[in-house]
């Protein structure tokens, strides 16, 4: 979920979701494999990074809407609970 509500933000290629999320760049690549797998990411080369988005509106949608139920009950996206 926290890969997912960055790239809401924005368009991110591997090594900047790492940075962002403090996580290891094996994890990131994975979950976003999962994730384009899913049809939730997809993903564009751009010279030598590949830049990782949401596939559509619909999906912005879905994790807008997530983030903000998550919210109005108190909890952080990525949090468990």
């Amino acid at each position: 979920m926290r890969i997912l509500t960055a790239l809401e933000q924005q368009p991110t290629c591997v090594g900047d979701l790492c940075i962002l999320l403090g996580v290891e760049q094996s994890a990131v690549s994975h979950q976003l494999r999962l994730l384009r797998e899913l049809n939730l990411v997809s993903s564009e080369r751009r010279g030598r990074h590949v830049v990782y988005s949401l596939q559509d509106e619909h999906v912005s949608r879905l994790v807008r809407e997530a983030v903000a139920h998550a919210a109005h009950h108190g909890m952080q996206p990525g949090s468990t609970g």
